[in-house]
């Protein structure tokens, strides 16, 4: 059975693809899904996706599948300076997780450069766009496999 990641996806990024195009790219999340899911399957890593608005359903997300994981993508959006009952619920599950962002989060307001995530992330991707998610998905294979 391969190694699965799970990608998780915090408040408002159900609306790619609607929202400011300048900042956020014009792919929705399924089109990232689906480019997340064609690397997957190359390297032969499952992937199990999860978008919520809701801080409390991302913890129970991560809390009921995280012992069939092997790592964490998390883009935890508008939660990334606040979200620490997130962050506990990563720092529980003892995975490795990359944090991304489709913009650079430290070249936009300032309260957006803080993150909660960052100094226990294995990896921060920002300013990439939804390549991030690519990059992210490499280096925790990489991690994986070693």
């Amino acid at each position: 059975m391969p190694a699965t990641i799970l990608v998780i996806n915090g408040p408002n990024l159900n609306n790619l693809g609607k929202r400011d195009t300048s900042l956020y790219g014009n792919k929705t999340l399924a089109d990232i899904e689906s480019e997340i899911s064609a690397l997957a399957s190359q390297l032969q890593i499952g992937v199990k996706f999860f978008q919520s608005n809701h801080e409390g359903a991302i913890v129970d997300f991560i809390q009921q599948f995280s012992s069939e994981a092997a790592g964490v993508i998390i883009n935890a959006g508008a939660l990334t300076q606040v979200g620490y009952s997130i962050l506990d619920a990563l720092l529980d599950t003892g995975l490795p997780f990359v944090e991304v962002h489709l913009s650079n989060i430290h070249a936009r307001e300032e309260f957006r450069q803080k993150s909660v995530f960052a100094a226990r992330a294995v990896g921060q991707m920002a300013g990439f766009g939804s390549s991030g998610y690519i990059y992210a998905l490499d280096h925790l294979s990489s991690i994986i496999d070693n």
